[in-house]
């Protein structure tokens, strides 16, 4: 590895311009597809192999259902359907809608006069399918609001509050993911001005705090870039674009940090600029690898999850670590090694502000690490504890969704949920779809597999929580003898030709709760199908929007424990190789393991239990926090934490060998990267806490647990438990080898 950084430091400082010259190339060759990436990354969340899955294939292809991709049309300020001059507007609406590319039926009051299309309060929704050989269902939704505004448009000329508005899954989905890209870009504009300002107090130089500005920049844009060629081949979500925003500017700035501040240390020792340059990649490039190998192992291990928005995080922060280490090993020396003196130019009042500040911070960290090596036991009682306190919080983390209305209300999709609430008919979204498999002897057009159907369709009318039941022997009232007189399209929708497989749709309670909807789902599911029908051989499969909710969840929380064990493992063995200390590497681990811990914590306390919820723009506590959160903060914080712990005990680990004993050396690691870490964290904190400002509960989660990982990962670990451990270990710190000299 030394070799290799030596001739790569080598190549990069002698032709600088070239290195320069290749990554404006490469920037210049991603842009038109980083123009693309919210045009062809999804909304749509997919797990692989589920149940809900295999009905939703099973509507398609056996049943060759119009209806596999559902969305509603819900109209507001309009006459009931009941009355003339709602059929009318009714007949119009429908007439536009069937005719519309990607509608491939539509079901409405026209087609069958149940009081279910007529709402408590008026108006009336009409139920569309959306074509089932679209590859992207959700890119069908802007045309449809196009054809409705146009609607709208008309209808308003007799009835001028008339509405109309998409909802459903596919809607809700390209909603809420818009408006997460939303708040990344509100994220980003926010965060870019605080962070300048942030490492102009700490460069002093406009110069040299806008540099690493720059790889973050450029690593957020290749990744974006790089994301939308692979979304032509892989189905990647648009949660790629807040990871890239929340993650390229944090780890960009985080690895720039460190090699302009070495730089700036052995120009500060009078070597020239093309050897400052060499001897910081030389040096720094190593810390940075391997920093950098654990954020890729904790990305690495999303790619396991069957669940294609963690495949599709996994992607992206495996891209935005690959583009910030690459930028700061080639493109920043090579600017560091053009500008030379350069480097310092645009100073201004903030440098005497950073000069005053890196005078007095020497003796500061110098103190302050005598304070903690002196009374290592007494100050790791103290921290520890109060962690640990936090940390235990994490064991009542409730992961589930979140209870109340939690969506954001703008969004036209949540409008139209709302309305549908209010008229006591929201449970038609989240309708269950269960598919009926009789035995080989028997089919819905027998009386066997007719009296089978109708007896679990019966047992399902009987739940308290199922409102009603939509199946063949409910249609005929349950009489075999009608079955001929229900229409061949009805027929042909809610059972197979053979009539061994059979739909049934069941509506929820409206005032059911969606995690109640999903224990109905696992009820259900645990219940035996041959018991249900009264015939064996019967099976019995349950699709909807509750039972894929049923199903995220279970993939997510099933793989928690795998993924947890892949990353700590595969961590352990890469610092061990790093570092070749037993030691270096569980403590890494250790301490990373109680920083995720406190961010669960806290996550505890403040959303799901609401102490201090309402200064984050909550109502009240949350009751649970949403599955993919756990996973997200675990995978990205043990990265992002090894980070400090690499910089902190590589410096060390540099004095030891340089004959340092063992408390000169934590002091020296303190004088020489206390100001890095503080800057990098302080920054990091803000890219995360604006994440925390927008509509998007899901990522207000994410980025809280984030901002509260880092600010105590960087502050109490760092420089409170993890030197008070190095002191009390000793020379066993670095067993199997030996540094320096002991002391």
């Amino acid at each position: 590895m030394s070799s290799l950084l030596r001739a790569l430091s080598r190549g990069i400082v002698e032709n600088p311009r070239w290195v320069v010259a290749i990554w404006v190339v490469v920037v210049a060759l991603l842009i038109p597809s980083t123009r693309l990436a919210e045009e062809r990354l999804g909304v749509a969340v997919r797990i692989e192999d589920s149940e809900s899955g295999a009905v939703a294939k099973d509507l398609a292809l056996r049943f060759h259902s119009p209806y596999v991709n559902r969305v509603l049309l819900v109209l507001k300020g309009l006459p009931g359907p009941d009355t003339r001059e709602g059929r009318e507007a009714l007949q119009e609406i429908v007439g536009t809608i069937r005719s519309t590319r990607g509608v491939a039926g539509v079901l409405s009051y026209l087609d069958a006069p149940d009081r279910v299309f007529v709402g408590a309060l008026g108006g009336s929704f009409v139920i569309v399918g959306l074509d089932p050989r679209h590859p992207r269902p959700d890119a069908l939704i802007p045309g449809l609001r196009e054809v409705t505004q146009g609607l709208t448009a008309r209808l308003r000329r007799s009835n001028p509050g008339a509405e109309l508005m998409w909802t459903g899954e596919i809607p809700l989905n390209f909603d809420l993911r818009r408006v997460s890209a939303k708040d990344a870009r509100a994220a980003e504009i926010k965060i870019l001005p605080i962070t300048l300002l942030l490492l102009l107090f700490a460069f002093g130089s406009l110069v040299a705090a806008l540099l690493p500005v720059t790889v973050g920049v450029v690593a957020i844009l290749l990744t974006l870039g790089t994301s939308a060629l692979l979304a032509r081949h892989w189905q990647l979500s648009i949660l790629v674009q807040n990871l890239a925003s929340m993650l390229g500017l944090g780890l960009g700035i985080d690895y720039a940090l460190l090699m302009v501040s070495r730089f700036r240390e052995s120009s500060g020792a009078g070597r020239p600029p093309l050897q400052a340059a060499e001897e910081s990649l030389r040096r720094a490039g190593h810390t940075l690898m391997l920093a950098a190998l654990p954020v890729s192992i904790g990305f690495a291990a999303l790619l396991t999850v069957p669940v294609n928005e963690l495949f599709s995080v996994g992607i992206a922060g495996i891209l935005v670590t690959a583009f910030s280490l690459l930028l700061s090993l080639t493109f920043l020396p090579a600017c560091l090694a053009w500008l030379g003196p350069r480097l310092d130019a645009g100073r201004f009042f903030f440098s005497r502000i950073a000069e005053a500040r890196s005078e007095r911070a020497s003796e500061r960290w110098r103190h302050w690490s005598n304070r903690v090596t002196s009374r290592p036991k007494t100050t790791l009682a103290l921290a520890g504890g109060a962690l640990l306190l936090l940390a235990g919080q994490a064991f009542r983390l409730n992961p589930g969704l979140p209870r109340g209305n939690w969506l954001p209300p703008e969004p036209e999709s949540v409008r139209a949920l709302d309305h549908l609430d209010r008229n006591g008919r929201s449970n038609v979204v989240h309708a269950l779809r269960l598919v009926v498999d009789l035995p080989v002897t028997a089919s819905v057009w027998s009386r066997d597999g007719w009296t089978a159907i109708a007896r679990l369709s019966e047992r399902l009318e009987k739940d308290p929580r199922i409102e009603r039941v939509h199946s063949l022997p409910v249609l005929a009232r349950g009489n075999f003898a009608v079955l001929d007189f229900i229409p061949a399209h009805v027929r042909d929708s809610l059972a197979t030709a053979d009539g061994r497989g059979n739909l049934i749709e069941a509506l929820p309670e409206s005032t059911l709760s969606p995690n109640d909807q999903m224990k109905l789902v696992r009820d259900l599911r645990a219940t035996n199908a041959a018991e249900l029908t009264g015939l064996s051989g019967s099976a019995m499969r349950i699709g909807g929007l509750p039972a894929f909710n049923a199903d995220y969840e279970g993939a997510i929380i099933g793989h928690f424990v795998p993924v947890l064990s892949l990353v700590v493992t595969a961590t352990l063995v890469a610092l061990f190789v790093g570092f070749r200390s037993v030691l270096v590497a569980v403590k890494a681990v250790a301490l990373n393991l109680l920083s995720v811990g406190a961010a669960f914590g806290a996550l505890v306390l403040v959303f799901q239990e609401g102490y201090g919820a309402r200064l984050l723009g909550l109502d009240g506590p949350t009751g649970g926090v949403f599955p993919i959160v756990p996973v997200l903060v675990f995978c990205i914080v043990f990265g992002l934490s090894m980070d400090y712990e690499v910089i902190l005990v590589a410096r060390v680990a540099e004095a030891r060998r340089a004959g340092f004993g063992e408390t000169a050396a934590i002091a020296e690691g303190f004088v020489r990267t206390g100001p890095v870490i503080t800057s990098a964290a302080a920054i990091m904190v803000v890219v995360f806490a604006a994440f925390t400002l927008g509509g998007f509960l899901l990522m207000k989660m994410l980025g809280f647990a984030l901002a509260v990982a880092v600010l105590l990962d960087a502050t109490l670990v760092r420089f409170v438990i993890g030197p008070a451990l190095l002191r009390l270990a000793g020379e066993w710190n670095w067993w199997p080898r030996r540094l320096g000299t002991a002391g």
